[in-house]
């Protein structure tokens, strides 16, 4: 047995989470692709079954009272809460993260025009390294409210923001690199300029401490299928700081986030509290699925999923150095912690043997023999392989695994 092999059973030995692996349906590959779609928990299958053959099936209508699908989004969103900082009462769930982006960049807008500043807040900025999608939504939101868009790095935001600023959308952890940008400091200089922070959650959610709540954040999207392992395209969830829940203002209002949604009036009346984020039905399968994912939370805190990570993290670099030919990749993930997520991005550098393939780009052809050989991560064009770690079911074993096999296959 090699050193690392030795090291990475050792690790196994004392993991507080190793049991929560028993709570995933796995095979034998070794799943790093949890940044992208998370492994599903075993109770979820059950639980789905349940909510078409007893609650749709026999129960129908009756279910939107007898099984509490009228109140799923609302509840769902209090055990999301905890996860990231925020007090009941302050997440709804429900749509996709794009929808809900554009609830919150537009919702951010109006809370700015209603500061009682008689500065004209006419500019938005946003992360130019954004998920494309965002950048999307934020040219429309933009356009829409007449306002100026504005793209910066995170790190630029402190030097750009002024009393132009409307909102800032920024995301937590940048999707390619796994940069974890700096969310309390931003956000206090987002208010110190006197504008409206959003954060965008989706690759930190479930895997490191957020702080919503004790850092002020004024909004905040996320996706719940990467760590929370909710399913493909399983419903989104939105933020609004309590302080600022009768000041935001939905720009899709529908009749699920009416004051009173059975009384059908032609006039909107917005509901009380994180209601207010609601817009149309409810996806009402793939968000129970959720509910019955998110049980594998019970019994874990998110300060020692975080710990977890940043071992993963800090043992793959290690392995990655000592199995990986010199030169054939380089590391784009933050060596601090505080500046690091729960993935590691590596540029791989291309080799006489990948060249000569021609074509496919050089890391989607290695991620290809990865996965052939039961490494499972993703890449990114041209040139750069993601690695995700899901602390509730990723071990160190899979990790010294899975740098072997790509020295191997770079080797």
């Amino acid at each position: 047995m090699s050193d690392l092999a030795f090291k990475a059973r050792e690790l196994d030995s004392g993991d507080q989470l190793a049991d929560k692996r028993a709570e995933f349906v796995l095979d034998d590959a070794v799943y790093l692709d949890g940044n992208s779609l998370g492994a599903l928990p075993a109770s979820v299958p059950g639980r789905v079954e349940d909510v078409v053959r007893r609650q749709w099936g026999r129960l129908r209508i009756r279910s939107w009272d007898e099984s509490g699908w009228w109140t799923a989004p609302e509840r769902i969103g209090d055990r999301i809460a905890p996860l990231v900082g925020a007090g009941a009462g302050q997440i709804v769930v429900g749509d996709s993260t794009s929808v809900n982006v554009f609830k919150a960049l537009v919702g951010a807008v109006r809370i700015a025009e209603t500061d009682g500043s008689s500065t004209v807040r006419d500019e938005i900025l946003v992360d130019a390294t954004t998920f494309p999608t965002d950048g999307y939504i934020a040219e429309s939101a933009a356009r829409m409210t007449g306002r100026t868009l504005r793209p910066v790095t995170p790190a630029e935001v402190p030097g750009a923001l002024s009393e132009r600023t409307a909102a800032v959308l920024l995301n937590h952890v940048d999707y390619r690199t796994g940069r974890l940008h700096d969310l309390p400091g931003l956000t206090a200089a987002v208010h110190a300029a006197g504008a409206v922070a959003v954060w965008d959650l989706c690759h930190s959610a479930g895997a490191l401490p957020v702080g919503l709540d004790e850092h002020g954040v004024d909004l905040a999207v996320g996706c719940t299928y990467k760590y929370l392992n909710g399913g493909p395209g399983s419903p989104a969830y939105l933020y609004v700081r309590r302080g600022l829940q009768d000041r935001f203002d939905s720009p899709l209002p529908g009749w699920n986030s009416h004051a009173e949604p059975f009384g059908m009036r032609s006039a909107y009346e917005p509901a009380t509290g994180a209601a207010r984020g609601r817009v149309g039905t409810p996806d009402i399968l793939s968000m129970l699925a959720l509910e019955a994912a998110l049980e594998v939370w019970e019994g874990v805190s998110i300060e020692a999923v975080r710990a977890k990570s940043l071992a993963l993290t800090d043992f793959f670099l290690e392995c990655v150095a000592a199995h990986v030919p010199e030169g054939r990749v380089e590391s784009l993930t933050p060596v601090r912690h505080e500046e690091r997520g729960s993935q590691v991005a590596l540029r791989c550098s291309p080799t006489l043997e990948f060249a000569r393939a021609g074509g496919a780009p050089i890391a989607g052809d290695v991620m290809k023999r990865l996965i052939e050989r039961g490494v499972v991560g993703d890449f990114r064009h041209p040139d750069v392989l993601r690695f995700g770690f899901t602390p509730l079911y990723v071990g160190f074993a899979d990790v010294e695994r899975a740098a072997r096999v790509l020295g191997e296959i770079l080797g």
